[in-house]
């Protein structure tokens, strides 16, 4: 019984942790590209040419390897615990 809270509420904070840096993350790349256009484009430039560029680039970044890397927020503390859990049952 105990092993299942476990599971139950480790899952349940690695989601809030997931979502947290999941968020996070992608709003760290908006502000990113938004200092970036506006860096090269003094005058603002079109109407609604930043909004363009940054929805682009964070097109770009949804297909990116990082916000899938983000997603070992649940296997790495997962396989710690498997791990420690197995070693020490076989003792």
């Amino acid at each position: 019984m105990g092993f299942i809270r476990l599971v139950i509420f480790g899952f349940i904070g690695l989601t809030v942790v997931y979502f947290s840096v999941s968020i996070y993350s992608r709003s760290v790349r908006k502000e990113r590209l938004e200092n970036e256009f506006d860096a090269n484009h003094p005058d603002s430039g079109a109407p609604g040419a930043r909004d363009t560029f940054v929805s682009e680039g964070l097109r770009a970044y949804d297909a990116s390897i990082r916000p899938k890397l983000i997603g070992l927020i649940y296997v790495v503390p997962t396989v710690v615990i498997g791990t420690i859990i197995v070693m020490i049952n076989a003792n």
